[in-house]
């Protein structure tokens, strides 16, 4: 029986790895390491967040981005976006470096708790394993969002959400539609434009929000002071989203969950800002009200102007992602209904070491949001969650005896002492 079994392999699911390799706990890793960047995001695309906000972390702080792109010769600079397959390979390379047990890339398809504690974990190829504890760091991909009036036409191929892609040249030479205003919609419409697609986005809000140019890294000590730098932004108020999310677990539940879905809204990077004017139609104040097949694309009606519709090939929907604890579908439905949740988007509940309110089961990233504020959004939460639950994880294995897996005889008293040593 392992210590911990850690589902997923993107920057919370290696950082989690490398500090709980670093404990001594028995571990394995699933997932295919850095999916999301490698998988669903398409040629062109930049990180948002800065160079020195988008480490992975390990307890000695060895294997920074910084550290990776000195030794590739790519510049890490403040000010400077890295493109997106830079951070892939980083991670990628974080993983054979901090992480010794090695990713298993094969899928988790079911973790089910046991009886007498611990939990029966089945790959997707049906090899079960057993494990005290379970970490979930399953990302962003289980929690996509369509607009109801765009969801039917998914799977006939017409509606796609910006996260299916991971290459829009198929697109090259049509007209496609991209619905949301966030930096998703606003660099997808733009690569599409520079690959000669005719692109348009369609934004609920009345006009389009725009990050500014980060301020110098080194600046007069009293513009530090008015408005400090923090992976999320400059200003007290994102320095304290970054710094302290151990203080913004304690605020009011209902608060902290509409500020976790409210702040750092909709907006694209200042870089992408003059590529979206130069090549992309920008229909403010809109939503579509309805959409129909018609011909090899769609019909689709708009609010605003009374009868506006317009005809597309294709809609992309950068319309996000809500990370309702009834969507970790790697849990069968009487485990997810276990789970306590928050009460306004239905994502569950932690305790202080990333628990949840299963004994045994562990939480990190954006489901982790409502509780720790908007930085479990980003990689840069990645540092305090590793620490944090490896720190859960390892209160939780002296506090409970060892279980004995179905069909398995108990261990000699000696040997469970031993195995229990951390």
């Amino acid at each position: 029986m392992y210590d911990l079994v850690v589902v997923g392999a993107g920057p919370y699911g290696l950082s989690i790895a490398a500090h709980a390799a670093a404990a001594g706990l028995r571990l394995r890793v699933f997932g295919r390491p850095m999916a999301s960047w490698r998988d669903h995001m398409p040629p062109g695309m930049f990180l948002k967040s800065e160079p020195w906000a988008s480490h992975l972390s390990d307890p000695a702080g060895r294997f920074g981005l910084d550290t990776y792109c000195a030794g590739e010769g790519i510049d890490a600079r403040h000010g400077t976006p890295v493109p997106v397959p830079v951070f892939a390979a980083y991670g990628l390379w974080f993983a054979r470096r901090a992480v010794p047990c090695g990713v298993d890339e094969r899928l988790i398809s079911r973790v089910r708790p046991l009886s007498g504690g611990g939990f029966r974990v089945t790959t997707e190829d049906g090899e079960v394993l057993f494990s005290r504890t379970v970490a979930l760091a399953v990302g962003v991909m289980p929690f996509t969002d369509l607009p109801p009036v765009l969801a039917p036409l998914r799977e006939g191929g017409l509606v796609s959400h910006s996260s299916d892609h991971d290459d829009l040249s198929r697109f090259a030479g049509g007209d496609v539609t991209v619905v949301g205003g966030g930096q998703a919609a606003l660099e997808t419409a733009a690569l599409l434009a520079e690959q000669g697609t005719r692109a348009r986005v369609v934004v609920r809000a009345p006009a389009l929000c725009w990050n500014t140019l980060p301020p110098p890294w080194k600046r007069p000590w009293w513009q530090s002071a008015r408005a400090p730098h923090s992976g999320l932004g400059s200003g007290w108020r994102n320095w304290f989203y970054a710094e302290l999310p151990g203080f913004y677990r304690k605020l009011p539940a209902d608060y902290r969950t509409r500020v976790a879905r409210a702040a750092l809204g909709p907006a694209g990077a200042w870089w992408v800002r003059e590529r979206v004017a130069r090549g992309v139609e920008v229909l403010l104040g809109r939503e579509v009200r309805h959409a129909a097949p018609t011909g090899t694309g769609l019909r689709l009606a708009l609010s605003g102007a009374p009868g506006e519709t317009l005809h597309t090939d294709h809609v992309i929907a950068a319309t996000g992602f809500t990370p309702a604890a009834a969507r970790l579908t790697v849990l069968d439905p009487e485990t997810r209904g276990r789970l306590r949740t928050a009460a306004l988007d239905g994502s569950p509940e932690v305790d202080a070491g990333f628990a949840s309110s299963l004994p045994g089961l562990f939480m990190a990233g954006l489901v982790t949001a409502a509780s720790y504020g908007p930085s479990m959004r980003f990689v840069l939460g990645a540092d305090y969650t590793a620490s944090r639950l490896v720190r859960g994880v390892r209160a939780h294995l002296r506090a409970t005896p060892v279980p004995t897996p179905p069909g398995t005889l108990p261990r000699p008293a000696g040997e469970r002492a031993q195995y229990e040593r951390h």
